[in-house]
């Protein structure tokens, strides 16, 4: 029994620096609502600068017992800066449009932060100091707990004191409160909403870059310590409740002893348990255990999108697809098969516009439905030995469990409104990811299915090409067929005026678990294959990243049109394959599309279109 309990201390010390990571992130969010995927970075630059100012710090004549503990609110305060500036010279400019350009330059600035750090501290992790005067440990339970991990236990119920006394005993509190309840009414009171929201995305950033210089003593600085940390931070915030301080702690408390017996009792399933208390918690309690209704669904529901004018012109379109489907007899095999990359993720993006531009939802977590083809696929070959006719079964059955997967998330998740849907979605998407990484039997965990190929006749570079491309391009064809039919028309009748709609008697729920299974049945083609054309599939096919560039996508290109996706692909893909020969790719990719969030908040595909009937406007009026 003593040793249960030792472990549900070491438990507890792990759900402090979560704490203070999810406080950040949850306030943020009540004040902001900026679904902040770059609070992970801020943790990860608490660490790096941290480490950096205990080394000098504790080298300088302040000795090593200061220097440790002057380094940690100094690492705070300047993650806290960044942050600062970040919101200023971005976010700020992104408040009016839609809420989800804000994540999109919270992603740009991921990226832009892993170079950073990388170019700055080198590739390697860096190994933190030992925290002087708890640097030892204490026999206690029949074992012994480190007195740093007593140390963590400790300070998380003072920080959450102290932050209950900033927000009900000062002015400035109050206004974030009132802030988290209602912001245009304080608006109207005459608050300064920018210096609110800049002071409130300083305390935040702050708490999560403290979080990461905590952390030091436990382990290191490393690069994929930011996407380690997101995930966990997005699950304690969704079950305490967005918005709640206490109940991030509760949250955190809960997800830190579930990990601790997770790894004793159930260690193969310890990543996909905490994801599963996610979606338990909001089935019983659909706003988290303390949070309360959010006034504002745009995270997850788009209101009055309406089709756009094509921003190119058919004729042009139908040209530019000639001389893309013709690419193999002018394009190197290394072009074609970047080309090729293309078209899949082209129809990957333009499932996702299904959900978002025509059922008016938002899906963080639309990887599951790719990855569900894609392993599907892989079985299918295993199971099969390799046989000849295991691709084709492969690409229906991965279609067909694709749809069934997105039915099921579907109706899951769209019971749920504001950011809790969108969070079920990656929850569905985590825990897949988790089955796939820790299910070695049967998935081969980060190893991968390796050897999926086309039959002999198609694996030639112009062949597998030309297969990729007219799929694809079928698949797109059908997306705009479906967008345009009876089931588009009444899903975005349902996201413009939902009670209208109701009134009308045009039931939401059926139609957007529907339209989950069409988007899907799509995502789940793409996912087949690009696990064709690589030949191979691994828990990536599953993970955040791959959702975010999904998203990415999309709002690069536009969501008010079918070709949106399409023309973000490209940019994205393209930039992203285009920069790879430079050491910092990502920083360039990072700032063009924050570039694009500022400039062409609809996208880029919006741009074009306001460019083309301006110009026939002008030509006209010539």
């Amino acid at each position: 029994m003593d040793f249960y309990l030792l472990q549900g201390l070491t438990g507890l010390a792990s759900a402090a620096s979560l704490f203070l990571v999810a406080a950040g992130l949850t306030i943020i969010f009540g004040v902001a609502r900026v679904v902040n995927f770059a609070h992970g970075s801020f943790f990860m630059l608490g660490a790096y600068i941290g480490v950096s100012l205990m080394q000098w710090l504790m080298a300088s004549p302040l000795g090593p017992g200061l220097g440790f503990w002057l380094a940690l609110p100094i690492a705070a305060i300047a993650v806290g800066a960044i942050g600062v500036i970040f919101e200023v010279a971005v976010l700020r400019r992104l408040y009016r449009g839609d809420e989800l350009l804000p994540l999109l330059a919270s992603f740009a600035l991921v990226l832009m932060l892993q170079d950073v750090t990388r170019l700055t501290w080198g590739p390697e992790e860096v190994l933190g100091p030992r925290a002087p005067l708890l640097d030892g440990s204490i026999r206690m339970l029949g074992g012994r707990l480190p007195t740093y991990d007593i140390f963590l236990i400790v300070l998380a119920p003072l920080v959450l004191g102290a932050l209950w006394l900033l927000f009900h005993r000062t002015r400035f509190g109050v206004l974030v409160r009132a802030a988290t309840d209602d912001r245009e009414m304080l608006a109207a009171l005459g608050t300064d909403q920018k210096l609110l929201f800049t002071l409130v995305f300083f305390l935040g950033a702050a708490l999560a870059g403290l979080g990461g210089a905590l952390q030091l003593p436990r382990g290191t600085a490393n690069l994929e310590m930011d996407l380690a940390i997101i995930a966990e931070v997005f699950v304690v915030v969704v079950i305490g409740g967005m918005g709640s301080i206490t109940g991030a702690f509760l949250a955190a408390l809960l997800v830190g002893l579930v990990q601790a017996y997770g790894l004793l009792f159930i260690p193969e399933a310890t990543l996909v348990l905490i994801f599963l208390i996610m979606a338990v918690v909001l089935a019983v309690r659909p706003n988290g255990l303390l949070g309360r209704p959010l006034d504002h669904g745009a995270t997850a529901h788009h209101r009055g999108i309406g089709w756009q004018v094509d921003p190119i012109p058919k004729p042009l379109l139908g040209v530019l697809a000639l001389l893309l489907l013709a690419a193999p007899l002018y394009a190197s095999d290394y072009l074609v098969s970047v080309i090729a990359e293309f078209w899949v993720l082209a129809l990957f993006a333009s499932s996702l516009y299904l959900i978002m531009g025509t059922g008016g939802l938002v899906s963080f977590g639309h990887a599951a439905l790719f990855g569900t083809g894609a392993y599907t696929l892989a079985f299918i070959s295993v199971w099969t030995g390799g046989a000849v006719h295991a691709w084709w079964s492969g690409l229906l059955l991965a279609v067909v469990s694709s749809a069934a997967m997105g039915m099921i998330i579907g109706a899951i998740a769209t019971r749920r409104q504001g950011v809790y849907l969108a969070m079920l979605t990656l929850a569905a998407a985590q825990i897949l990811w988790s089955l796939a990484t820790q299910w070695l039997e049967v998935t081969g965990g980060d190893n991968g299915i390796l050897g999926l190929w086309l039959p002999d006749a198609l694996r030639h570079p112009a062949g597998t090409y030309w297969f990729m491309a007219a799929i694809s391009l079928v698949g797109l064809l059908l997306i705009r067929r479906v967008d345009r039919s009876g089931l588009g028309l009444s899903l975005r009748a349902i996201a413009d005026a939902p009670q209208r709609a109701a009134m009308s008697g045009l039931k939401a729920w059926p139609r957007h678990v529907l339209i989950f299974a069409i988007a899907g049945a799509f995502a789940g083609l793409a996912g087949a294959l690009h696990a064709l054309l690589k030949g191979s599939v691994f828990p990536n096919d599953l993970g955040i990243p791959l959702s975010v560039d999904a998203l990415a996508m999309l709002l690069l290109g536009g969501i008010g049109t079918v070709t949106g996706p399409i023309i973000g692909a490209a940019l994205f893909f393209g930039i992203k394959v285009g920069f790879q020969i430079i050491d910092f790719w990502r920083f360039i990719l990072g700032a063009l599309i924050i570039l694009t969030c500022v400039a062409a908040p609809g996208g880029v595909a919006a741009a074009l279109t306001g460019l083309r009937q301006k110009l026939r406007g002008g030509s006209g009026h010539a």
